[in-house]
C-alpha cells in the first residue's frame, strides 16, 4: 500500500553576518488509502455480512488504456501505481544580520510536482437487473442475453435476458442464473468500481521575505510573500470494473448476445483484462488549466509593556488572482477506434470539446491580537481575537466547467472569527492549559453532483454556509509519583449551522433543482466531546503506556439525518532499554480491534451513492433504515502491531 522514499541534500555556507543554505529534494511515493467497505446498521454500524474491518475491496492488478479525450493520445491505467507522487524542489534560505538589531530572512523555493491516481474510486453496490445498470454501458435498450463470467476461471456467475418491446425503450428483464456472492446485500447485485484517472501537474515558485527588528522591549517583523503556481489537470471516468460483492473481489467479464442498436451479434462489453467502458458522458473527462498569483504583505509587533504584561498583534493583506480555463469532453458512442460495434469496451469516443474561461481576483485582510499576563513563573493568562480570511481552493473554479455554469462562478473567501482565552499553570508535578473559544466560520463551500436525462452527471453550483462553534480545550499532565505520568487532552464543543443551504435535485436534469435550508441544525461530523488519556509508567529500563481515545457521537451530515455513534479505542505500547546502545519496543494500535465509522457514503442507486451527503435527509434515512439498506463506511484502521529494535553505534 505504501512504497517509495525521498532524497534530501543541502549545502550551508556560514559567514560572519549570516548564512546561505541551498537545498534540494526528490520524492517518489506510491500510496494507497482507506477504501469504504459495505456496512450494515446506522445506529451501530458494523461491516456487512462477509466483510470485516480488515477486508479489502481494492481491485486486483489490472491495466487499461483509454483515450485522453481532452489532450489527445491515451491514458494508461495500472492499479499497481495506486496514488503516484513525484516531487522535485530546489530552494535557497538566506539569513543576514543588518546591524543594530535588524535581521533579514529570505526563503525561496522552486518545485515541480506530479500526482497521478491509478486507483479505483469508492465502490458502489448496484443491481444488475434493470435499465439503470445497463444504461451505464450502452445496453439499456437491448434484446438478448447478458452473461457475466469470472474473469479468471470463465465460470458463468450470472445471466439475464432482456426483452425490449417493439418500438419501446423499457426492456423487461428476467434473471436466468445467479451464482454471485454477496446477494444478501443486494439481490442480483454487483460492485461497480470506476477506474479513477487523475493527473495533476503543478509548477510553483514561492518566496517569503521577513525583516525583524528588536528595539528596547519591542520586537517588529514585516515582510512580503509571493507565490506563483501553474496547474494542469486531467481527470474523469471512462474505464470501469464490474466485480463480485466480496472481499478481494473477483473481476467479472460481461458479454451480450442479441440485438443492440439494430445490430445482432455477440457483444464484448469488457476487454481481455475484464475492463468495461462507461457509455458516452457517464465517463466524461475534464481538463483544468490555471495560473495562480498570490502577493501578500504582513506586519507583526510584540510589546512587553511590563515584565508581566505583553501585547502581540499582527496584520496581513493579500491579493490572489486565478486565471484559467476548463475543458469538458462531450462523448458519443460509435464503432470505436477498431471500427467494430460489437466491442463495446472502446465504443465511447470524443464528440466535441467545450472550453470556458475565467479570471478572478480576491483580496483579503486578516489580523490577530493578544494580551498575555504572567502572574509568576507558574501561572499566566491570555486572551486573543483573530480574523482570518482564506481564498477558496482551485476545485471551486474547476467545478464551473460548462458554458451554462461558468456565469455562476462566484468564489467567496472563507472567513474565521475567533475569540479565545487561556489559562496556563505549570508546577513540578502538575500542569494545566485551559482554552475556551468562540468561533464563527463563514463562506464554507458546498458542492455536489446530479444526474442528467441521459444518465450522465453534472456539477451543482457551489453554495456557501456559515457555522458557529463554542467550546473549551483542556490539556493537563499529572505526575502523582515519580514513576507515573498521566497526560490528558479534552475538547468540549457545540457547533451550529447559522446559515446553511443544500441542493434538492428532485428529478433528473437541472430544471427542477431547488435550494433548501438546514440553518439551525448541528454541524455534521463534529463531536461534542473527544479526548485522549495516556498513563505512562517508567520503571528503570522498562516503560509502558496505554492511551484511551474517545470520540463522542456526532451528526452524520449537516442535514442531521442520523448520528454516528460514540466509540473508544485503545493503544498500548511498551519498551525496554537493554543497554545504552540497544533498546526494543512494541506498539499495538487499536488494541481491541474496535470498528469505528470515520466517514460514509449514501445508500441507494448509483446516482444516490455519488450525491452529496448533505442532500441525504432524515426522511431518506428513515426509508433506508426501515429497508436495512447497506451502505459504505470508511473506518479507523484495524488492530496493528509494530516491533522496533534500535542499536546505536
Amino acid at each position: 500500500m505504501n512504497n517509495g522514499g525521498q532524497i534530501k541534500a543541502n549545502i550551508i555556507k556560514k559567514y560572519s553576518t549570516g548564512s546561505l543554505k541551498l537545498f534540494v529534494k526528490y520524492l517518489k511515493d506510491r500510496n494507497g488509502y482507506s477504501m469504504a467497505i459495505p456496512t450494515r446498521g446506522y445506529g451501530n454500524p458494523s461491516p456487512a455480512e462477509g466483510f470485516n474491518n480488515s477486508s479489502s475491496v481494492l481491485l486486483p492488478l489490472v491495466t487499461y488504456d483509454q483515450g485522453n479525450f481532452v489532450e489527445g493520445g491515451n491514458i494508461h491505467y495500472n492499479s499497481r501505481r495506486l496514488v503516484d507522487n513525484t516531487y522535485r524542489s530546489v530552494g535557497l534560505n538566506w539569513e543576514q544580520k543588518l546591524g543594530d538589531g535588524w535581521n533579514l530572512d529570505n526563503k525561496i523555493r522552486v518545485s515541480n510536482n506530479d500526482v497521478r491516481y491509478n486507483s479505483s474510486t469508492n465502490n458502489s453496490i448496484i443491481a444488475a437487473d434493470g435499465k439503470e445498470f445497463f444504461n451505464l454501458f450502452g445496453g439499456g435498450t437491448a434484446d438478448g442475453t447478458f452473461t457475466f463470467r469470472d474473469h479468471r476461471t470463465g465460470q458463468v456467475l450470472y445471466s439475464i435476458n432482456s426483452v425490449n418491446p417493439t418500438g419501446g425503450n423499457n426492456p423487461v428483464y428476467t434473471v436466468t442464473e445467479n451464482n454471485l456472492p454477496g446477494q444478501s446485500l443486494r439481490n442480483n447485485g454487483v460492485f461497480i468500481s470506476p477506474l479513477q484517472t487523475y493527473e495533476n501537474k503543478v509548477k510553483e515558485v514561492l518566496n517569503q521575505l521577513t525583516i525583524t527588528k528588536k528595539w528596547n522591549n519591542m520586537n517588529f517583523a514585516f515582510g512580503g510573500y509571493f507565490g506563483y503556481s501553474d496547474v494542469a489537470r486531467v481527470s474523469g471516468g471512462g474505464g470501469v470494473a464490474i466485480t463480485a460483492i466480496e472481499p478481494n473481489p473477483r473481476i467479472l467479464d460481461m458479454e451480450f448476445t442479441g440485438t443492440m442498436n439494430g445490430l445482432f451479434g455477440n457483444y464484448q462489453m469488457t476487454n481481455s483484462d475484464g475492463m468495461a467502458q462507461f457509455s458516452r458522458n457517464n465517463g466524461s473527462q475534464l481538463g483544468f488549466y490555471a495560473t495562480q498569483r498570490q502577493i501578500a504583505g504582513f506586519f507583526g509587533h510584540t510589546w512587553d509593556i511590563t515584565s508581566a504584561l505583553t501585547l502581540d498583534w499582527g496584520i496581513r493583506y493579500e491579493s490572489q488572482n486565478i486565471k484559467g480555463h476548463n475543458t469538458r469532453a462531450y462523448l458519443k458512442s460509435t464503432a470505436g477506434p477498431d471500427n467494430n460495434a460489437l466491442t463495446m469496451y472502446d465504443n465511447t469516443v470524443l464528440d466535441y470539446l467545450e472550453t470556458v474561461d475565467y479570471d478572478r481576483t480576491l483580496e483579503a485582510f486578516s489580523y490577530s491580537a493578544a494580551l498575555n499576563y504572567k502572574f509568576n513563573t507558574n501561572l499566566s493568562v491570555y486572551t486573543r481575537f483573530s480574523q482570518g480570511k482564506k481564498s477558496p481552493d482551485l476545485d471551486i473554479y474547476f467545478a464551473a466547467n460548462r458554458s451554462g455554469t461558468i456565469g455562476l462562478l462566484d468564489p467567496q473567501q472563507r472567513t474565521t472569527n475567533q475569540l479565545e482565552a487561556g489559562l496556563k499553570a505549570k508546577y513540578n508535578k502538575f500542569d494545566l492549559f485551559v482554552t475556551p473559544f468562540y468561533s464563527v466560520l463563514k463562506n464554507v463551500p458546498s458542492g455536489g453532483s446530479a444526474t442528467l436525462a441521459d444518465g450522465s452527471f453534472y456539477a451543482l453550483p457551489t453554495l456557501y454556509n456559515d457555522f458557529r462553534t463554542v467550546g473549551i480545550e483542556i490539556e493537563s499532565n499529572v505526575k502523582p509519583i515519580d514513576i507515573l505520568n498521566i497526560r490528558a487532552v479534552v475538547t468540549l464543543q457545540k457547533s451550529k449551522i447559522t446559515d446553511g443551504t443544500y441542493w434538492v435535485t428532485n428529478g433528473v436534469g437541472m430544471a427542477d433543482d431547488q435550494i433548501a435550508s438546514f440553518s439551525g441544525n448541528e454541524t455534521g461530523a463534529t463531536p461534542r466531546l473527544f479526548f485522549n488519556i495516556t498513563p505512562n509508567l517508567n520503571l528503570n529500563k522498562f516503560y509502558t503506556f496505554l492511551t484511551w481515545n474517545y470520540m463522542g457521537k456526532r451528526q452524520a451530515n449537516n442535514s442531521n439525518a442520523f448520528t454516528l455513534p460514540a466509540f473508544s479505542m485503545f493503544d498500548l505500547g511498551a519498551g525496554y532499554n537493554f543497554t545504552e546502545k540497544l533498546s526494543a519496543s512494541v506498539n499495538v494500535n487499536n488494541l481491541f480491534n474496535t470498528y469505528a465509522t470515520m466517514s460514509w457514503t449514501r445508500p441507494g442507486s448509483y446516482a444516490d451513492q455519488r450525491a452529496s451527503l448533505d442532500n441525504f435527509t432524515p426522511a431518506m434515512y428513515q426509508a433506508a433504515e426501515s429497508a436495512n439498506m447497506p451502505y459504505f463506511t470508511v473506518a479507523n484502521p484495524p488492530r496493528s502491531t509494530f516491533v522496533s529494535v534500535v542499536y546505536k553505534f
